[in-house]
């Protein structure tokens, strides 16, 4: 496998070490698993038409991308309400 050599701020690479060293790993591991974590946005946009097409077969009806793009964020929505009665829990404003 080839290696390059990328530069970052000493704090930064002391920071990954300490990382790396909690998890058993070398800092190249480390950085290597940080970035299959990061999906590319080509990677976001092939999950996110990919998601699409299971929707439109499970619902049985051919919705556009528009039309997606359109309809409410029900997911977004549920983790907001969910942050408003964690937020309530502890007695801490919005």
């Amino acid at each position: 496998m080839a290696s390059t050599t990328i530069q970052v701020r000493r704090e930064t690479r002391d920071h990954l070490a300490e990382l790396a060293r909690e998890r058993g790993v070398s800092i190249g591991q480390l950085v290597e698993a940080l970035a299959a974590e990061q999906p590319t946005a080509a990677q976001r946009a092939e999950r996110l038409a990919a998601d699409r097409e299971v929707v439109r077969r499970v619902i049985g009806v051919e919705l556009t991308d528009e039309e997606f793009d359109q309809a409410p964020d029900v997911l977004g929505n549920i983790y907001r309400i969910a942050a408003e009665k964690v937020r309530a829990a502890r007695g801490t404003a919005a």
